[in-house]
């Protein structure tokens, strides 16, 4: 794109009326020479934003915003300079002259004006009979002539030449149609013919509201592709182009969020729920041009992909991609692999608004996922930090970077000063695939193979995932028996979490409550949650010989006896001491050893 000349830009600045532009937005109210009201840029109640007519300028005393009105445009709408320059010069009727730099300005007039002649046709045909088949389908997806008609959805005619015929009826020549990505050379090399044909269309806009492609959906069962966009032009570059421009930008604004999906009908789904701050791919992967427009429209991205496999994978190559822009990025999964317009018409806006309002971090996601592999060797914590390094490496704040270096470190058990090597040589872009034995992640090891720590581990997995066996009695028992320390915290709160109806058994097919909801709500420390996540995921049988209660009871019957072996070593040591009162040592003695009796049958000497 040309370069703008000074004299076109002061001209906008002048000839452009600031007190009506900032009017659209924020309700003004006249305070002598000056309009104020509240500033559309922070959370205020008392009047601190202002704007002077004779200085076309605005300020906020109370943010310190201020600009003339192409920064208005600019911060308001998320806009680059040169399109908060050209949206005003096309409001104002200033024709901004291009500089012949290899750039055609009447061919990319005339890419326009056929894509908007297209978008009229497309429209027209929607409502026409020959539009029917449209309109059933749309139907059939919870759509009626007003949703339509809100997205400006149309039908591209089952027909060779609707389109060619319309341009060449408003004199648009078939080449510009076929630069426009609308049209196709005849083989015969005589003539052109329509690309999308007996398809729903979908209009791809600028930030400006300027048709740049469209997208088609196919609505017979043998029309392959399913879905097809027309291919890239002077004006549609997929790797910068992203659909629901320009009805997202306000909402971006004021929700200081992107939300982005995969697909059109996606997108509309999210809008038709009251989040329209969402933004859809159009036929490509997320791309630096793509983060780099969301990120000068808001902070954080909320990713909307398939809860399988492939969705992890397409989350996490996002996050190369959003991360080194400074985005804070979270993830939302449908359950059951739904798509978000089927989510919303079963279960209504509340619930698809929810999923996106409680989406989790997306990179302690994957950490999750990643761990899911097993953690229980050095290998495969080895595995688990080679996957999710470079996503951690890709973080481009240093403190959250080190941050999530402690999650993951601590979520495996392993040193972080070895984890942050790992992804420091990630960083500087050595192999993301670091071979590691246990020495070099400085795993711990000694701890974890230690008796009373598998033992503990083993409780409160039992307890998490079989809440039906623990009460309130279990939780008194543990209390005492169970030594000080963050497992017996762990225990003890998931068992009043259990007893709350917080968690579900573990062959439970409701989704209304997880594991990973008790993990939010509790009141455990990080270091905790990590642990809880840990064996959450930990689907190693106990024992197959044993039932579940069987396993709960010998758990809680090795506590008791430690307990007791501890007390009678406490004792022994008391008696050695001539000080102490031995008459009243040798009847508490005693009464361990009677209490030790009695509790001679309860448990096995085995392991859980």
């Amino acid at each position: 794109m040309s370069r703008i000349p000074e004299s076109t830009i002061h001209e906008i600045r002048n000839r452009g009326d600031i007190v009506a532009l900032v009017s659209r937005y924020v309700e003004l109210k006249q305070a002598g020479r000056n309009w104020k009201g509240l500033c559309p840029f922070h959370n205020e109640k008392t009047p601190s934003f202002n704007v002077n007519p004779d200085r076309q300028i605005f300020h906020c005393f109370g943010c310190q915003e201020g600009g003339d009105v192409i920064a208005f445009l600019m911060k308001h709408d998320g806009l680059s300079f040169p399109e908060a320059t050209r949206t005003l010069a096309g409001e104002l009727g200033i024709e901004i002259p291009e500089d012949r730099d290899g750039s055609d300005a009447g061919t990319t007039a005339g890419i326009f004006e056929a894509n908007r002649l297209a978008q009229s046709l497309y429209r027209e045909s929607l409502r026409a009979p020959e539009g029917k088949i449209a309109r059933n389908y749309l139907v059939s997806r919870g759509f009626d002539g007003a949703s339509a008609d809100e997205f400006d959805i149309g039908f591209a005619p089952a027909r060779w030449d609707a389109v060619a015929d319309e341009l060449r009826a408003n004199r648009v020549k078939g080449d510009i149609g076929v630069q426009a990505g609308l049209l196709a050379e005849r083989k015969s090399g005589k003539g052109h013919y329509d690309r999308l044909r007996g398809r729903l269309t979908f209009p791809i806009q600028d930030v400006r509201g300027r048709v740049i492609g469209f997208g088609g959906r196919a609505l017979e069962s043998d029309q392959e592709p399913k879905y097809l966009n027309t291919p890239e032009s002077p004006v549609f570059h997929k790797r910068q182009a992203l659909y629901g421009y320009p009805a997202a930008l306000e909402p971006i604004r004021r929700s200081g969020r992107v939300i982005l999906c995969e697909g059109y009908f996606d997108r509309i789904a999210f809008a038709r729920a009251g989040m329209g701050e969402a933004l859809a791919t159009c036929g490509t992967a997320l791309t630096a041009e793509h983060a780099a427009q969301v990120r000068r429209r808001a902070r954080e991205v909320v990713l909307v992909f398939d809860g399988d496999s492939a969705g992890q994978q397409a989350t996490e190559k996002a996050l190369t991609v959003l991360l080194p822009h400074g985005l804070r990025v979270r993830a939302a999964q449908i359950p059951g692999g739904a798509d978000p317009d089927d989510y919303l018409n079963k279960e209504g806006e509340d619930a698809l608004r929810r999923l996106v309002d409680d989406a989790p971090d997306a990179l302690e996601l994957s950490i999750r996922n990643a761990m899911r592999q097993g953690v229980a060797s050095p290998d495969q914590k080895a595995d688990v930090v080679a996957h999710v390094a470079p996503l951690i490496a890709s973080v481009s704040d240093a403190v959250s970077r080190d941050e999530y270096v402690r999650r993951l470190a601590m979520a495996i058990d392993a040193s972080t000063s070895a984890v942050g090597a790992i992804v420091r040589d990630a960083a500087r872009g050595r192999t993301p695939t670091p071979q590691v034995d246990q020495e070099t992640l400085g795993l711990v090891r000694e701890r974890r193979d230690a008796p009373e720590e598998r033992q503990l581990r083993a409780l409160a997995r039992m307890c998490l995932q079989h809440p039906a066996l623990v009460g309130d009695e279990t939780a008194l028992t543990l209390a005492n028996i169970l030594p000080a320390g963050a497992w017996k915290s762990i225990i003890l709160q998931i068992i009043e979490a259990a007893n709350e109806g917080l968690l579900r058994p573990a062959d439970s097919e409701s989704d209304s409550r997880s594991v990973d909801a008790f993990l939010i709500e509790s009141r455990l420390d990080e270091e905790a949650r990590l642990r809880l996540r840990e064996i959450a995921i930990d689907e190693t049988p106990f024992d197959s010989e044993r039932s579940e209660e069987r396993v709960l009871e010998d758990l809680v019957g090795w506590f008791e006896r430690r307990r007791l072996e501890a007390r009678q070593r406490e004792l022994n040591q008391r008696m050695r001491d001539p000080n102490e009162d031995q008459d009243a040592l040798l009847a508490e003695k005693q009464a361990q050893l009677l209490e030790r009796r009695a509790r001679l049958g309860v448990g096995s000497s085995g392991s859980a």
